[in-house]
């Protein structure tokens, strides 16, 4: 199944509590319970004024209905094609 970094402006993201970040997890786990097992978040990055989340879906329309459902922005929508690391130069 394929894999997706989705970008999401958020202004002031690396300011936001722990208690923030619990409520918008919270948030997305009820959302993906509601839309079923084809799509799961594998986790996220937060920077300073935005969110990277890893998912993996059928397809994007499944990652913007849970923004939409969520009320999360999308910015935009990258499908991972290769994963690279330090084990790719052995």
């Amino acid at each position: 199944m394929p894999k997706y970094v989705i970008e999401r402006e958020v202004e002031g993201a690396g300011q936001l509590s722990g208690a923030d970040l619990q409520g918008i997890s919270v948030k997305s786990c009820d959302v993906l319970q509601q839309l079923g097992p084809t799509i799961q978040w594998v986790e996220s990055y937060v920077t300073g004024n935005k969110i990277f989340c890893v998912y993996i879906a059928p397809d994007e329309s499944l990652i913007e209905q849970h923004a939409r459902m969520g009320e999360f922005p999308i910015t935009a929508i990258h499908e991972v094609k290769n994963v690279i690391d330090p084990t790719t130069a052995e």
